[in-house]
């Protein structure tokens, strides 16, 4: 396990991290989840990993999946990490095609669900195919990932095409969220987040103009809209007098970092295509400064690790209740520690110490490092057990979707690699 290893020792992290993610994340993973069958890959296991509760398939997972295989194969073909490149290539594809095949729906969004062979299927009776503009953007990112190892057109055309159909309905507020729902009246950042984050990858895959405008409009949003100083709002009310709600007070910790991520990258990206990249949301000095700000803001004092909610001030969320699926989630959940916001959290302040030099951002890392590899992992050759409670204990519970996701863990350790192989900017500088 990586917890001992400072980011202060690059080179030792990078091989611990290489070890922890094929040796036990992967190793899980490939053994029990690829449908070689169909594409795609199971996800509904109970929370340990024992159980295989359904094999229906959720396409917010899939589409990670393929982006998750692409960029195995990528890391295998550059040498990065001891993988079956051939294998994660193929189970891309084929999940891809499941995709492409079925889920695709006819006014540019994707169905929510789909059955083991790949057939639509509403998620609850009456609902639908389409529930989630996310699900949507989740399979453009995995095709954009496939699009940039393989080359083929096809599918950085069909990311595009996903991308610009799911900004236009953000931008025209008709964008359904499921499984949180955003309450009339409010604006909920991880909407532009995600039109960041997945932009930037498609922008790295085709160059298009136009998802590299869907990025700055996205940065912009969050600019004006959730940030203030340091600080972002995870939903932001449209009228003055919600500013006193739970909604429009808590914090989501793990969002801000792995934000914090999507914006450095997609102002590289940017810059690479010699477009303008001015925010001050580019630079690694400021995205420092809001990164710090979340595991200080959500770290448990008590117990340790990341709470997964927190109040803007600090503690648990409160404030005047608007009677709210969502604020009911907030409230309830709020001391649960998740998988995602600790794997997040390790690569955000990873990236930026190394970008920045800073010790605060490197004590933080190790700090939350020895928390998380000490209450997440399930052992030798085994992934994490992704829900914990307050105390680290395992929860049975749901979060979002009723699945153990493939995605946060591996790719923050995929990402933390691939980092951690290049040069520092002080390396940079003197060669």
């Amino acid at each position: 396990m990586p917890d001992s290893v400072s980011i202060t020792d690059p080179a030792a992290l990078r091989r611990a991290t290489a070890r922890h993610l094929t040796g036990d994340v992967l190793a899980w993973w490939l053994a029990n989840a690829p449908d070689d069958r169909h594409g795609g890959v199971f996800t509904c296991w109970s929370n340990e990993g024992a159980r295989l509760l359904s094999r229906d398939k959720y396409t917010w997972s899939q589409g990670r999946w393929v982006w998750l295989m692409a960029r195995l194969a990528r890391a295998g073909r550059l040498g990065l990490v001891g993988i079956d490149r051939a294998a994660c290539f193929d189970r891309a594809r084929r999940t891809a095609v499941l995709l492409r095949d079925h889920a695709l729906l006819a006014d540019g969004s994707t169905a929510y669900l789909l059955a083991e062979d790949g057939t639509p299927k509403p998620p609850a009776p009456g609902q639908g195919l389409h529930a989630s503009v996310f699900a949507d953007l989740f399979v453009a990112l995995g095709f954009a990932a496939l699009a940039a190892e393989s080359g083929e057109g096809e599918w950085g055309d069909l990311a595009e095409r996903l991308l610009a159909c799911a900004a236009g309905r953000i931008a025209a507020g008709a964008a359904r969220t499921e499984p949180y729902p955003i309450r009339t009246g409010f604006r909920g950042f991880s909407l532009p987040m995600i039109l960041v984050g997945v932009g930037a990858e498609v922008l790295d895959a085709t160059s298009s103009a136009a998802a590299a405008e869907t990025v700055l409009g996205a940065v912009r949003a969050i600019e004006t809209v959730f940030l203030s100083g340091s600080d972002v709002a995870e939903m932001m009310p449209a009228a003055a007098g919600d500013a006193d709600t739970l909604l429009a007070r808590h914090r989501t910790p793990g969002h801000v970092l792995e934000a914090c991520w999507f914006l450095w990258q997609a102002g590289q990206s940017l810059r690479r295509r010699g477009i303008a990249a001015e925010s001050r949301l580019f630079e690694a000095d400021a995205l420092a400064d809001i990164a710090i700000r979340a595991p200080v803001l959500g770290w448990d004092e008590d117990q340790g690790g990341l709470l997964r909610y927190a109040d803007r001030d600090g503690g648990a969320p409160r404030g005047r209740r608007a009677g709210d699926r969502y604020e009911e989630l907030v409230a309830d959940t709020w001391d649960t520690k998740l998988w995602w916001p600790h794997a997040e959290a390790l690569y955000t302040l990873a990236l930026l110490h190394l970008e920045t030099g800073r010790a605060d951002l490197a004590a933080w890392h190790d700090r939350l490092a020895a928390y998380t590899y000490r209450v997440f992992p399930a052992g030798p050759g085994g992934e994490w057990v992704q829900i914990r409670d307050r105390a680290g204990a395992p929860l049975d519970k749901t979060v979002a979707l009723p699945v153990k996701d493939p995605f946060h863990i591996a790719r923050a350790l995929l990402l933390m690699i691939e980092r951690l192989a290049k040069p520092s900017p002080a390396q940079r500088s003197s060669a």
